[in-house]
């Protein structure tokens, strides 16, 4: 005669977990679990106040014809039909996107040499070292406030120290025209940024085995060699959060085009952020404006999707 069947027992449900935890039935593993939980609640409730609400509340006014005063209206998805025929942020999108690419090459152009320089034990390293990263602590609106004086055409010192050089024979307004604007901003910005990628960069050769190089040295291995084979690969995942940092700071862009040139001249300097915040606290279309930036959003989601996918190493696939 055939046994009668065990009674099934009942699965464990998330609230019988919380509740032996509550009671200090799980353990040391229980009780570390718990521990990790009220570590991370404050940086919880911090990206929920700071970020998750704020965003949802963005989300809900984009939905909306939301004037500065005077009762929101629900329009539903209009604001993004809006935003699909709106030349003037598709221009300042492509202002930003201009911008993001030159930068961020001229940012790792610099970054990475000097991230060697610094990256072997030689004279003055400290120096350097602090010397390399010390714009990075001077508030971009002071960095900014600090160019527009040494582009003074009156009493600026670009112009006197290029005339010693016998590189200009006159001064230059450097901010009047379009192109020598665009080219002085982007060195200010690369003086003033390069060093957070330097000391990222930095990190991540101080990382690699020295053993490595040496085996590499001994088989031959010459300079590009050894960056494309050992170096490269090794930071690979440096050099990822640095191009991320660099494109989301560009493309993020606002302070510089407002206290250098204030979107000028002839409004060739208007990049998105700089036109969201014209739509929103100028002409004061908020619901627009909200629009505007979760498309901007959204691309920046994209574009850190797309460079991390690009970046992988082997082990994150």
């Amino acid at each position: 005669m055939a046994s009668p069947a065990a009674p099934a027992t009942r699965k464990d449900t998330w609230k019988d977990k919380l509740r032996r935890s509550l009671r200090g039935e799980g353990g040391v593993v229980g009780q570390e679990r718990w521990l990790g939980v009220l570590l991370i609640l404050p940086a919880l409730i911090l990206l929920t106040a700071f970020f998750l609400v704020p965003l949802v509340m963005v989300g809900w006014m984009s939905l909306h014809n939301w004037p500065l005063l005077g009762r929101p209206r629900f329009i539903g998805l209009r604001n993004y039909a809006t935003m699909l025929t709106d030349t003037s942020f598709w221009h300042a999108l492509w202002f930003s996107a201009k911008y993001t690419i030159v930068v961020t090459i001229a940012i790792f152009a610099v970054a990475f040499p000097l991230a060697f320089f610094v990256e072997r034990p030689r004279p003055f390293v400290g120096f350097f070292r602090t010397a390399f990263f010390l714009p990075v602590v001077l508030g971009l609106g002071s960095a900014s406030l600090l160019w527009v004086w040494l582009s003074n055409v009156d009493f600026g010192l670009f112009s006197p120290a290029l005339m010693k050089l016998g590189l200009i024979d006159r001064p230059v307004s450097w901010l009047m025209q379009p192109t020598s604007a665009f080219i002085s901003i982007i060195v200010m910005v690369v003086w003033k940024a390069s060093g957070t990628s330097i000391v990222l960069l930095l990190t991540g050769l101080q990382a690699i085995p020295p053993e490595l190089k040496e085996a590499a040295s001994i088989d031959g291995a010459r300079g590009w060699q050894r960056f494309r084979y050992i170096t490269f690969p090794l930071i690979r995942r440096t050099f990822a959060l640095a191009l991320i940092l660099s494109v989301t700071h560009s493309v993020l862009a606002f302070d510089q085009f407002y206290i250098i040139t204030a979107g000028g001249p002839d409004n060739s300097m208007l990049s998105a952020v700089y036109w969201i915040m014209n739509t929103s606290f100028v002409s004061f279309k908020l619901g627009y404006g909200a629009a505007l930036s979760i498309a901007l959003l959204a691309i920046l989601v994209v574009l850190s999707i797309v460079q991390l996918y690009l970046l992988r190493t082997k082990e994150g696939q």
